[in-house]
C-alpha cells in the first residue's frame, strides 16, 4: 500500500489526543530553547520560568473555576489520577474504593493494585451511573471515584448528585475529567467534587503534562517524595514548556465556542444513519460531549472498518479493545448491555476544534462505503466479518 498523505488524512480521534494549537507551540518554543533554566534557581532566567509557571497555573485554575493554589502540575493524566487515588486510599480507613464499571483503565488498574476491596457501580444502557444502585452502594465505601465523561462514549455521568450522596456520609470524591476539560463545561465549585483530574493533550496541549485539583483544606499526601516542588506536593523539576503550553491550551478552550464541535458531530451521525442500514448509536444523547459519537454497525467488525477507513485516509478508534491482534469487548460496552457482537463493530469518532463540516460530511461518505464494502464480503446478516491487514 502507498504511504498515505498525512496532510490528506481526515483525523478523527480526538478523544486518544489532540495536535497542539498553532498558539499552544508558540507559547511553548521559547521555553523549549532559551528557557531552559530549572524553575527551582535563584537567578533570573530560573525566576522567568518560575512566574511562565505561576501564570500557567492561573490559567489552568480558571479552566475548571479553581484557585491557582488548588492546581497541582502533573506529568499526565495517568499520574495525575494515581496521585489522587494514592492520597485517598491512604488517608482511608476501612472500606471498600467505589467506582464506576466505565472507568478508564488508569482509574480501575490503580485501584486494583491499592490492596483495598473494590465495588463497581453499574451504568443504565444509556452509559450513566445507575444513581438508585450507586446511592444503596455507597454503604461501607471509603471513598469514590467516578469520572465526569466516558471516554468511549462521551456519555456526561451525573457527578453533582454522584458527590452530593457522597458527601451526606462524608465520603471524599475524585473525578476523572479528562476527556471532560476542554470539551465540556467543568466548575469545581458547583461540582463539589475533592480532587479532579486532566490532562493538556486532550484539548490541544502537549502530550506528558497534566494538572490535579485538590481542593483547599482537604488533606492530601503526595505519591512522589524527593524535592520542594509543587509546593511539596509533587516531586520533581517543573517541565516548564509542557506546563506552558498547557496553560495556553487551557486559555485557547475558554475563548472558543463548543458549537462547532457539535454541528460536526451532528451532521456526521445524520448523514451516516440516513444512508446506512443497521447503524445503532450508543450512549445518551442528551448527556454526551459534543465531539463524540459512537457507533455500531451490524453486520461488521471494527477491525475490518478501521483497515478499510485507515486507507481511505480516515483515522479513529475502535469502540472496544484489540489485544494481540484479537478484538474483545470493551468493558464499557458490555456494563451498558450492549451484545458482544455489537461491540466488536462499534467505533468512535471524535472531532477537535481543528476539524471541519466539510470533513466531518466526507468522513462520513467513506464510512458508508467501508460499511457496504466491508458488508458485501460475505453478505449483510450473516454476521461479523473479520479482515486482517496484508
Amino acid at each position: 500500500m502507498e504511504e498515505q498523505d498525512a496532510e490528506a488524512v481526515i483525523y478523527l480521534d480526538a478523544n486518544a489526543t489532540t495536535p497542539l494549537l498553532p498558539k499552544v507551540l508558540e507559547a511553548m518554543l521559547p521555553w523549549l530553547r532559551d528557557g531552559f533554566s530549572n524553575p527551582s534557581g535563584a537567578y533570573t532566567s530560573a525566576k522567568l520560568a518560575r512566574t511562565a509557571i505561576d501564570q500557567a497555573r492561573e490559567e489552568v485554575a480558571k479552566m475548571i473555576h479553581a484557585q491557582p493554589g488548588e492546581i497541582i502540575f502533573t506529568g499526565g493524566g495517568t499520574e495525575s489520577v494515581n496521585t489522587a487515588l494514592h492520597s485517598l486510599n491512604h488517608q482511608a480507613g476501612s472500606g471498600v474504593a467505589l467506582v464506576s464499571a466505565i472507568e478508564h483503565s488508569a482509574v480501575l488498574r490503580c485501584v486494583e493494585n491499592l490492596k483495598r476491596d473494590v465495588r463497581l457501580a453499574p451504568v443504565t444502557p444509556d452509559g450513566r451511573v445507575n444513581l438508585v444502585a450507586f446511592s444503596k452502594m455507597l454503604e461501607g465505601a471509603a471513598y469514590v471515584s467516578v469520572m465526569a465523561a466516558n471516554n468511549e462514549t462521551g456519555v456526561i455521568q451525573p457527578l453533582r448528585e454522584i458527590v452530593t450522596m457522597a458527601h451526606e456520609r462524608g465520603i471524599p470524591v475524585h473525578t476523572d475529567a479528562i476527556q471532560a476539560a476542554g470539551k465540556t463545561h467543568l466548575d469545581v465549585k458547583e461540582l463539589g467534587v475533592d480532587l479532579l483530574s486532566i490532562s493538556a493533550h486532550k484539548f490541544h496541549g502537549p502530550k506528558g503534562v497534566g494538572a490535579l485539583y485538590v481542593r483547599e483544606g482537604l488533606k492530601f499526601i503526595p505519591l512522589l517524595h524527593g524535592g520542594a516542588q509543587e509546593s511539596g506536593r509533587r516531586s520533581g523539576t517543573e517541565n516548564t514548556a509542557g506546563i506552558v503550553g498547557m496553560g495556553a491550551a487551557a486559555a485557547a478552550t475558554r475563548n472558543t465556542s463548543l458549537e462547532i464541535l457539535t454541528a460536526m458531530r451532528d451532521a456526521f451521525e445524520e448523514k451516516i444513519c440516513s444512508s446506512t442500514t443497521g447503524v445503532f448509536t450508543n450512549g445518551n444523547r442528551n448527556h454526551r460531549l459534543p465531539n463524540t459519537s459512537h457507533l455500531s454497525f451490524d453486520g461488521c467488525d471494527a477491525s475490518g472498518l478501521l483497515i478499510l477507513l485507515d486507507q481511505a485516509g480516515v483515522a479513529c478508534s475502535a469502540g472496544s479493545a484489540c489485544m494481540t491482534g484479537k478484538q474483545k469487548p470493551s468493558h464499557v460496552q458490555l456494563a451498558m448491555g450492549i451484545s458482544e457482537a455489537l461491540a466488536k463493530s462499534s467505533l468512535r469518532i471524535s472531532f477537535s476544534r481543528l476539524n471541519t463540516l466539510e470533513e466531518s460530511l466526507n468522513a462520513a461518505e467513506i464510512l458508508r462505503k467501508s460499511v457496504e464494502k466491508l458488508r458485501s464480503v460475505q453478505g449483510y446478516g450473516v454476521g461479523p466479518v473479520v479482515i486482517y491487514s496484508a
